[in-house]
């Protein structure tokens, strides 16, 4: 039986584990395969603090608060909303100084108006380089923050060359035990107890020419139970402890590689980062191009704000003639419509349907033309606005009172051309760049030469029971007790223990490898830059020649739409004539009305483009900001800086004259660029630029457009052209009024 009893058994057995095997498959397949939290007793709920999110969207705890003329900024004029309090009648002189007064940013209008006279100003976008590139944009603080930064600026290179003071202070207390025994200990103690103190303070001073000098004091104490102290004749230490102290005068001349004036100015004391594995130069040259390169980029910022304050104070101008020959095509066709529908409504001859359907067609369609005309301007209003860093809308609308010259300007091409190429800020950029990279090469062939440098130090010692006491009595070797009663500054200062040293320090690389590849990069970048500024120049000129084609273009233009104006309104007439004497259709007399309009339009959309060329032929040779008044100067020093320089001054003057040429730098700056037109081209180099005549003056023709007889009484499109203006200089940024 009991074989029988193991096979029932293991057959349970069996069919106990299927049917575990079963009920735990249809518990996982009506639970699923998703994880599940596990139970807690004292679980109350309160999950607070828990954070299903490794980023959030969030505020930046900064209390700025907005500008006021952004904030209060009130309901834009629309279609639908025309209403405004007063129009601002605004010079272009007044235009330019706000933009100016309020260019803490130096806003701009992105590429829309970067083909000047010709293609013109989209007029359907916001201007918004701001808010997707505001790194790109300039501001009035980055001559400063190149000036002051930290690694790159002028006085970070010049602090290179500070003296340094450094002191250090520590005090060690020693309890070692030692291994030693027998015979050993009637000598050496088997614990070794002492107190170390280490006082160290040193001057170093670099020098333009690569040497470094040195002046440095260390002053130790130590008390200690060595045996080897004196001791008198029971066996007892008779001075425990003892002061040390010495002054150490070093230098250290590089002879060949790191020597020179030009080369320490050039590359800096430090001239190796140790982080990048390569020469990093960093002088004051160096540093002082970087703050140049930095002022041309202010320029150029101020230039093209300036420029495009006064395309976009030219484009409103011609909205509002655009409006007004718009609103004058709208008038006329609603009284050729007036008069066809009496017709149609008495069913006379002229007042077929047909007619007074075209009648009324051509209505609406120069009221549409008025409605798109007059969103224009509020478009191009808005645009000044922006320009001017004033509040979007705030009441007023703004109203050009300037009129645009209408007589011809000549301009010498090769008067011209010497200013294009002398006076462009992105030429005189470049050409520091390649003053930049020339004296990189010069500091880069100075590593070929191995490292030679001359080494020295001159050391005081003295020794003593005390550092200082009142016995002033020196160390002298000798007798039974030579240290009692001493101090270490006694015997320093009697001048018996000095010490110095003389010797060389050769380093040199087999091969040169590195440095070699050094000065082949630098010549690659600088024939590098010199190809840049030859494609830069020959760019200046094909942009200048466009500029003037431009201005000569347009001029025409103006002068042929201006025939064409007047023939329109004289076709009007006499169509207008005809069509009441019943011998031409209403279609004609439609025709013309909308023909008048395009002429009206297309006359002051070339006046508007003839300014718009002379302004950008001035930007295109560099005068633009002369041509409207304006002059970039360094602001004022605090009082305290004036009261210290004058103070420098007389003591120069007091003082013996001597020359210091061995130390000073070759010349790389030329001085201050010309920002007047007496002098033009004087910072160009004679071989680069064509020959001027110095008797040649840039100054308008007699030949003017005809007189306009639809112009506004406030000036006169035939008058001489306007003398240039003189806004007021360039203020410190920083009010925000304008109005």
């Amino acid at each position: 039986m009991q074989p029988s009893t193991l096979r029932t058994s293991t057959v349970v057995a069996h069919i106990a584990r299927r049917i575990w095997v079963v009920l735990t498959s249809i518990s996982l397949l009506a639970g699923g395969c998703a994880p599940r939290q596990p139970f807690y007793f004292f679980e109350d709920g309160d999950l607070s603090h828990y954070v299903g999110a490794i980023q959030k969207l969030e505020y930046p705890d900064a209390c700025e608060p907005p500008l006021d003329e952004a904030a209060g900024a009130i309901e834009p004029l629309t279609l639908s909303n025309p209403s405004f309090e007063n129009i601002w009648e605004l010079s272009l002189e007044e235009a330019v100084r706000t933009s100016l007064e309020n260019g803490k940013v130096l806003r701009n209008l992105g590429g829309r108006f970067a083909s000047f006279g010709g293609p013109r100003p989209q007029t359907g976008e916001p201007a918004v380089s701001l808010l997707t590139a505001p790194a790109g944009t300039p501001t009035v603080y980055d001559p400063a923050i190149v000036e002051t930064d930290p690694f790159r600026g002028v006085e970070s290179a010049l602090a290179l060359f500070d003296a340094q003071l450094s002191s250090s202070l520590t005090w060690e207390r020693q309890n070692r035990p030692q291994n030693i025994g027998g015979v050993g200990t009637q000598i050496f103690p088997q614990q070794f107890l002492g107190d170390t103190g280490n006082w160290t303070t040193g001057v170093q001073k670099r020098t333009a020419t690569g040497a470094t000098w040195g002046f440095s004091n260390l002053t130790v104490y130590d008390n200690n139970n060595s045996p080897i102290r004196q001791r008198n004749a029971a066996g007892q230490v008779i001075v425990p402890s003892t002061w040390t102290t010495n002054y150490d005068f070093t230098f250290n001349q590089p002879l060949l590689q790191g020597a020179g004036v030009t080369y320490n100015r050039i590359a800096g004391p430090d001239f190796f980062d140790n982080t990048l594995g390569r020469p990093n130069f960093r002088g004051v040259l160096l540093a002082r191009i970087n703050a140049d390169i930095s002022l041309a980029d202010f320029e150029a910022g101020v230039r093209n704000l300036v420029s495009d304050t006064e395309q976009s104070y030219w484009e409103l101008y011609f909205a509002y003639r655009n409006l007004e020959a718009r609103k004058a095509g709208r008038d006329s066709a609603l009284e050729a419509w007036r008069r066809v529908h009496a017709l149609y409504v008495e069913q006379a001859r002229g007042g077929e349907a047909d007619k007074e359907a075209q009648a009324r067609e051509q209505y609406f369609f120069f009221r549409s033309e008025v409605e798109q005309a007059l969103s224009d301007v509020y478009r191009a209003e808005n645009r000044l606005r922006f320009m001017m860093g004033i509040a979007a809308s705030d009441g007023r609308l703004i109203r050009p009172s300037d009129e645009p010259t209408t007589a011809r300007i000549a301009f010498d091409w090769q008067q011209s051309l010497v200013e294009a190429l002398s006076r462009s800020a992105e030429l005189r950029r470049q050409k520091w760049i390649i003053k930049q990279r020339e004296l990189e090469l010069v500091a880069s062939k100075n590593l070929l030469l191995p490292r030679l440098d001359a080494v020295g130090r001159w050391r005081f010692l003295g020794m003593g029971q005390d550092l200082l006491n009142q016995n002033y009595l020196p160390y002298e070797a000798g007798g039974t007790d030579p240290l009692f009663g001493t101090d270490a500054y006694s015997t320093l200062l009697s001048g018996r223990f000095q010490e110095w040293q003389a010797g060389a320090q050769f380093l040199m690389p087999l091969g040169f490898r590195r440095e070699l590849a050094t000065v082949r990069h630098h010549q690659l970048q600088l024939a590098r830059e010199r190809a840049r500024l030859q494609d830069e120049e020959l760019e200046a000129s094909h942009a200048l020649v466009d500029a003037i084609r431009n201005v000569d273009t347009n001029f025409a233009l103006a002068q042929t739409n201006f025939n064409r104006r007047v023939a329109a309104e004289r076709q009007v007439e006499a169509v207008q004539a005809a069509y009441d004497a019943s011998t031409v259709t209403l279609d004609q007399l439609l025709d013309a009305q909308r023909r008048r309009a395009e002429a009206e339009s297309s006359y002051y959309r070339a006046i508007v483009d003839y300014n718009r060329s002379i302004s950008q032929l001035h930007f295109r040779k560099g005068s633009l900001l002369e041509y409207n008044g304006v002059f970039l100067a360094e602001g004022p020093w605090p009082g305290k800086a004036y009261f210290d320089a004058h103070r420098r001054a007389r003591q120069r003057d007091a003082s013996l004259y001597l020359d210091y040429g061995l130390s000073r730098p070759a010349v790389f700056s030329r001085g201050a660029i010309t920002q007047n037109f007496e002098s033009l081209g004087a910072d160009a180099r004679p071989e680069q630029l064509p020959p001027r005549d110095p008797a040649t003056r840039e100054e308008p023709t007699a030949e003017q457009l005809p007189v306009n007889p639809g112009s506004p009484s406030s000036g006169s499109p035939g008058a001489s052209p306007a003398p240039i203006r003189q806004p007021e200089l360039l203020p410190t940024p920083g009010t925000r009024s304008g109005t």
